[in-house]
């Protein structure tokens, strides 16, 4: 809600009125060979820094310039002569948030606390992993495959474009981009075999456990 204390990683990009980008919490590099430090390169210092030049740009001498980035995603959401501003804050939002969701070594299974999770609401930790692939995989264009909280249930949600969870009264809890610029370099049209190397060797559970609070 407006006025709360976000997230710890979130709290530089949220609170700077520069709106800069927080640093990687990985060099460029180690997320190799599943994702190569070249589209990181592009991937983060263009396309994500990118969107946060815009939005300075976009919301300077507004009342917007001094909100946080979650409320400035709320204020515009569904606001057509705000589509700009919505679009590279909630992009800015879900790229620092992305970032977070893999680590090198990531992958194989969750802990017992997450297992759990996922037993109560999709039956096992394997029918959540083939469904988050699915919604990967199946999005039509660019967007993202989001696992959320609502309402104290687990859901898999796709959004398109620069659509966000957050906009929505969902709590997210892990994400994969499907933007082509996020495996082009490394997989070109190949989205499948990106979304599998996410889940097998990247995805960081323990962020996933932290965001849902039983890490």
């Amino acid at each position: 809600m407006p006025g709360a204390v976000p997230p710890a990683w979130a709290q530089k990009i949220q609170g700077s009125p520069a709106w800069e980008v927080p640093p990687l919490p990985y060099p460029e590099n180690a997320l190799e060979p599943h994702l190569s430090g070249r589209t990181l390169s592009f991937h983060y210092g263009k396309h994500h820094l990118g969107y946060a030049v815009n939005l300075k740009k976009l919301v300077q001498g507004t009342p917007l310039a001094v909100m946080s980035l979650e409320e400035i995603i709320k204020a515009t959401v569904d606001k057509p002569e705000q589509k700009a501003v919505f679009n590279n804050a909630a992009q800015v939002w879900n790229h620092t948030f992305y970032w977070r969701c893999m680590r090198a070594g990531g992958g194989g299974q969750p802990d017992v606390s997450l297992t759990q999770r996922f037993i109560k609401d999709f039956g096992s930790p394997q029918a959540f992993m083939e469904q988050f692939r699915a919604a990967a995989v199946s999005l039509f264009g660019s967007g993202w495959a989001w696992l959320v909280e609502e309402a104290g249930v687990l859901k898999i949600v796709q959004t398109s474009n620069a659509d966000t969870p957050i906009a929505h009264g969902q709590k997210p809890l892990l994400t994969i981009d499907v933007w082509e610029h996020a495996y082009y370099l490394d997989y070109q049209n190949r989205r499948a075999d990106y979304v599998q190397a996410f889940m097998t060797h990247l995805v960081d559970w323990s962020f996933v456990a932290k965001n849902l609070g039983v890490a």
